[in-house]
């Protein structure tokens, strides 16, 4: 970087994205799976798209401006047999708002883009979208919303990439003031040019309506048997049957635990098959006559085939298999005989007929039995057949493989892993090994780059390894405790506690599993751990700890073990991982034990930081008085209150020790920021004084950096500005420059020393649009250690693309730490956000 002069150093900075960690929004046809192999989801107002081989998510899309409720493929995996010739493949998203945005994805460059908004949106939320592909370059795709219109559209898809989409706008169904949740469509068998869609939701019966694919549509029967709303539907391909393909089954579930399977046969005109349907009435399988429909110039039996009961709540959702067999051609194809259901009860059943009677059985049954868990909202195959995926309440995924040989083996698979509620604050582990997080979903979670064994160099891929805090309460602010000794952090949260938490044995050898033995705790020194891991107690907030020596032990039988059941969730094993752990095991065996509380704050806790030296930490809550706003300052290790700093009237957004521990500052609400200069006796004992109060921006102040390598810093405000400051001479501040007005509110910053010697650094600047701009700060200072007249000198170095960047407020930013050049040629910055989202970034300089 030495060679590089300021002012050219934007061209020879590139970003690469590392990783992105997100959960599933909790909404039943969030989920898509298509045939091109990956899958989408709805992370807040992102559409994500994760690859199910890597257990990554590849992107996330930015578009809509509510909460993305469902996300449908074109082609889905039901079409893999018809998209081989493909060259882009296509997404449709709907969100709370009634959008629904349409988005293309070239297969030969792996890039996305927005075609379009579909011109006529719902009044209301989208709860459900359904497309078939009716030839090689047509579909028909069909919404639905709470405003009670389905609306229904022709999409021909572009001849070449970035060609244009040509969309036709064929009907609304009005279905009145029962909304319609859910949505399947068909082509009908031996009659490829009407259209059924099935259609079910809050009065208990699927409708059917039949149409031509070029318009009109109309209702044509009802199907009552249900007892409760219908969740899921889904048509089968056509089930060929002597060499003609002249019925199609349509299976249903509800919130009445029971799932259905409707039959839907050819008769009349186009087909006299009387020898047919005499031979299946006397079978076992014998089904029950419904409704006749007439269309066109066929007519149609619909019977109901089989009723499933097993599971033990309601069904959010069944998916026919999608085809097996694929012809060379392309053209024919052999509809499984198999279904997989998803429910509230934690658990996934597959359904198959018996070869001989024809009942349909379950077959496989995979489910979760994490105590956190309450059930599956949808459940997906892979176009292959061989995988399932589940999504849960919690916003986790959950799949598994068949890897048997001749007989069925379902194992459960790594899959991608993140928050489901804002992420409020991000930490780095003191030499960088992983990254903490805290949300408003009441958890803390920590990544980690895990190495392969096949090359342990460049083959890492981030993953959850651990989730040390499950709490009762909404997560604001944590801080890794830095200095020697075992791995510990500090959590603040919706109460008035703060919690100290140290590593167990488990989660340090899990570490050295993940960094191939190079952790920064190695194991002469775990052997001084006593503690393997941690307990939740049933109706409280602290997690107790499960010592090493009491794992060995086998406890006496006696009249009290009964009352201790009760309080301790049985199965809180901590268990050492060789692999990424899966959802199942970080819901419970990854908990750390709690150490200490600190009390003595007013009200919720709102920062923390820790110094550099890991002596001390500063802690702030939610204020709106000057009494209520003091800053605390804690001992590490005696966890004594050591100080009571008093300057601001509101809350004390957020604070930072300067690089060599001799300052605090703070930003507040009150506009205003603070800095105090902090003196440690070789009694360890702590001295303060306040240096300077300034009031510095005309709105609250979100964010406050200190450069590395000085004593000038950073405020970032809603006002969309953000001022560079600095001490002078020990005893007072000036301001030195103002970034140029940004575009949106300055809600985080994180500088980061580059080149000590010409004291360059780069400011990350994150904005409450979501979008990320890296400066680069230069700061002059003449021979007497003053700031020179010139002051700093700052270029914008580089935009990062929305693609990359948040959908809504970036809550935080962070460099990783990197120690060990002064001089480094990469850089790897952590983010997080209000989209649920923990995104890391590789930025790298030529």
């Amino acid at each position: 970087m030495s060679t590089t002069d300021s002012n050219n150093m934007s061209s020879s900075v590139e970003v690469k994205r590392v990783f992105i960690g997100a959960a599933c929004n909790r909404i039943v046809n969030n989920v898509s799976w298509g045939a091109s192999d990956l899958v989408s989801f709805g992370a807040q107002n992102a559409v994500s798209i994760f690859c199910p081989k890597t257990a990554q998510i590849l992107t996330t899309l930015p578009g809509h401006k509510a909460t993305v409720n469902c996300t449908h493929w074109i082609p889905s995996n039901k079409f893999a047999y018809k998209a081989q010739h493909l060259e882009q493949h296509y997404l449709l998203s709907g969100d709370a708002d009634g959008a629904i945005i349409l988005w293309e994805l070239s297969l030969a460059n792996k890039k996305w883009r927005q075609v379009l908004q579909l011109p006529q949106s719902h009044k209301k939320g989208v709860t459900c979208i359904t497309g078939i592909m009716v030839s090689q370059t047509e579909a028909i795709f069909a919404s639905t919303s709470s405003d009670g219109a389905v609306h229904i559209w022709e999409l021909v898809l572009a001849s070449s990439p970035g060609g244009e989409c040509k969309l036709s706008y064929l009907d609304t169904l009005l279905v009145g003031s029962k909304p319609m949740v859910v949505l399947s469509m068909a082509e009908l068998p031996g009659n490829s040019s009407h259209i059924v869609i099935a259609m079910g939701g809050l009065d208990s019966k699927i409708h059917l309506y039949c149409g031509e694919r070029t318009g009109k549509f109309n209702h044509a029967c009802e199907l009552k048997a249900h007892t409760d709303w219908i969740r899921s539907l889904d048509f089968s391909l056509p089930i060929f049957v002597e060499g003609e393909g002249n019925c199609i089954f349509l299976v249903s579930s509800s919130q009445d635990k029971a799932i259905r399977i409707w039959k839907m046969a050819l008769r009349g005109s186009l087909a006299n098959r009387e020898g047919t349907y005499k031979k299946e009435e006397v079978s076992l399988a014998s089904y029950i006559e419904g409704p006749v429909i007439v269309v066109g110039s066929s007519s149609y039996q619909i019977s109901l085939e089989s009723l499933l009961i097993g599971h033990d709540d309601w069904v959010y959702s069944v998916e026919w298999q999608p085809p097996s067999t694929i012809s060379g051609e392309g053209t024919t194809h052999h509809q499984p005989q198999s279904i997989l259901s998803a429910s509230m009860d934690k658990t996934m059943m597959i359904w198959q007929p018996e070869r001989k009677t024809g009942i349909w059985m379950n077959v496989v049954t995979v489910g979760e039995l994490s105590h956190s868990a309450l059930g599956f909202y949808g459940g997906h195959w892979s176009s292959d057949g061989k995988s399932i995926l589940a999504h849960g309440y919690g916003g986790a995924f959950h799949m598994w493989k068949n890897v048997g040989v001749g007989v069925d083996n379902w194992q459960p698979q790594n899959v991608p892993s993140g928050h489901f509620a804002p992420v409020t604050d991000i930490s780095w582990a003191r030499s960088g090994e992983y990254i903490l997080s805290v949300s408003q979903d009441q958890t803390s979670r920590i990544f980690a780059p895990w190495k392969n064994e096949t090359s342990p160099i460049d083959g890492e891929s981030w993953h959850e390894i651990a989730r040390p805090q499950v709490h009762g309460h909404d997560m604001n602010c944590v801080s890794i405790i830095h200095g020697k000794g075992n791995h510990r952090f500090i959590s603040g949260a919706d109460e008035k506690v703060a919690r100290v938490f140290e590593a167990p044995l488990s989660f340090l050898k899990t570490l050295n599993h993940a960094s191939f033995q190079n952790s920064s705790f190695p194991e002469d020194l775990q052997a001084d751990v006593q503690i393997l891991g941690a307990n939740m107690s049933a109706l409280g907030l602290s997690q107790k700890p499960i010592y090493v020596h009491s794992m060995h032990e086998t406890p006496n039988k006696n009249e009290n073990d009964a009352l201790d059941t009760l309080e301790s969730i049985p199965d809180a094993v901590p268990v050492v991982f060789t692999e990424p752990p899966i959802e199942d095991q970080l819901s419970y065996n990854t908990l750390w034990p709690e150490s200490h509380k600190l009390y003595g704050h007013g009200n919720e806790l709102f920062s923390l930081c820790c110094d550099h030296e890991g002596k001390l930490v500063a802690s702030s809550c939610k204020a709106q008085s000057a009494t209520v706003a003091e800053i605390w300052l804690w001992q590490v290790g005696s966890w004594k209150a050591v100080g009571r700093l008093q300057s601001h009237s509101l809350t004390v957004t957020q604070m930072e020790f300067s690089h060599d521990d001799s300052m605090l500052l703070a930003v507040s609400r009150d506009r205003q920021f603070s800095v105090f200069t902090i003196r440690k006796t070789a009694n360890d004992e702590i001295s303060y004084e306040l240096l300077a109060r300034q009031e510095a921006h005309k709105r609250i102040i979100w964010s406050c950096s200190w450069n590395p390598f000085g004593h000038e810093f950073a405020t970032g405000s809603r006002d969309k500005t953000v001022k560079i400051w600095a001490v002078e001479n020990g005893n007072s501040v000036k301001q030195i420059m103002t970034l140029p007005q940004f575009k949106s509110s300055i809600t985080a910053l994180s500088w980061v020393g580059i080149d000590r010697q010409r004291n360059q650094g780069l400011l990350a600047v994150g904005m409450e649009n979501g979008l990320i701009e890296l400066w680069s700060l230069t700061v002059k200072r003449a021979e007497d250690g003053s700031i020179a007249a010139a002051g700093v000198a700052a270029t914008l170095t580089i935009q990062l693309e929305p693609t990359m960047c948040h959908v809504s407020s970036v809550n935080r930013l962070t460099w990783r730490n990197h120690e060990k050049s002064e001089n480094c040629k990469h850089l790897q910055l952590a983010s997080c956000g209000a989209d649920h989202c923990l995104r890391l970034f590789e930025v790298i300089f030529d």
